[in-house]
């Protein structure tokens, strides 16, 4: 985007940052809401982003192992190589560890860093629609679609897909080629995750609904925008991305079931925002 100095400020590095930090007001006026340290938020935030970059680094090193064998140095100083769902793995582990630190319930957590992803999720893919990262979608003749001309990992033969007809994908570039603008649908999507777990946040339900709400919602936009993705088909027209997002729905599910039986065993009763003064003052100590 820029040069300062020596320095050159890469558009979706911006986007990251600006994501960790959205995440972290959100989970700031969260815990403001809640009678919790403000500080906690920011705690969640540092330890989170550092596991959650070092499960994103590790899930791509497994996913690809065969080529960073090939090249080890390239697992540690490769800028490249990053992907979400260990991302999410690391930090959800880092947002854990420090909850226990603060003494502060991990389901309470959990629901905060729902919304907190959410948002974080739809400003990180702004980064990949600005720098061309490769998450863009297959050919299209949509009035919306677009080309990625000056994309960091190219246009070409290479980077531009498609899939034949046994879900394998094939060159699919030719002069002019416009593919679906995949990073665009996932930020509209999560937004849209986004606003539906913030509008829930005041209504009163058991601790960790709300990131039952997440996997569920989070998971199916995600399983639906990878019909139109590049990425490789791994059980017949479905990519390992959808299998997890799959996987997140199922997980989802369950948890709403079974947050729903612990609300009907407990009467209905469901805790408040400030009902926790044990964690608090743990928080504030």
């Amino acid at each position: 985007m820029f040069h300062l100095g020596p320095l050159t400020v890469y558009s979706y590095g911006l986007m990251m940052a600006l994501g960790f930090l959205a995440a972290d007001y959100v989970i700031r006026l969260e815990c403001v809401r809640r009678g919790f340290d403000p500080e906690y938020s920011s705690s969640i935030v540092i330890v989170a982003a550092v596991t959650a970059l070092v499960g994103a680094r590790v899930y791509a090193i497994l996913d690809d192992l065969p080529t960073y064998l090939a090249d080890p140095r390239s697992m540690i100083f490769s800028g490249s190589g990053f992907v979400f769902y260990g991302g999410m793995i690391g930090g959800i582990l880092g947002a854990y560890l420090v909850s226990r630190w603060y003494r502060i319930g991990f389901a309470v957590t959990m629901d905060m860093c729902g919304m907190a992803l959410a948002v974080g999720q739809a400003i990180g893919r702004i980064g990949c629609q600005l720098s061309g990262d490769g998450d863009w979608g297959l050919p299209s003749t949509m009035p919306w679609a677009m080309a990625y001309p000056r994309a960091i990992v190219g246009w070409n033969s290479e980077t531009v897909l498609k899939l034949d007809e046994h879900y394998r994908l094939v060159s699919g570039f030719f002069p002019g080629v416009r593919v679906h603008p995949a990073p665009v649908y996932e930020t509209i999507l999560y937004l849209g995750v986004f606003a539906i777990l913030w509008s829930m946040r005041k209504t009163a339900h058991p601790a960790g609904r709300l990131m039952c709400w997440y996997l569920l919602l989070a998971g199916a936009a995600r399983f639906l925008v990878e019909f139109v993705r590049i990425n490789p088909r791994v059980f017949y027209m479905f990519s390992e991305a959808q299998l997890i997002a799959f996987a997140m729905m199922v997980v989802g599910c369950v948890g709403l079931i079974l947050t729903r039986e612990k609300d009907q065993a407990e009467g209905g009763q469901q805790p408040g925002d400030k009902d926790q003064p044990p964690a608090m003052d743990a928080a504030r100590a």
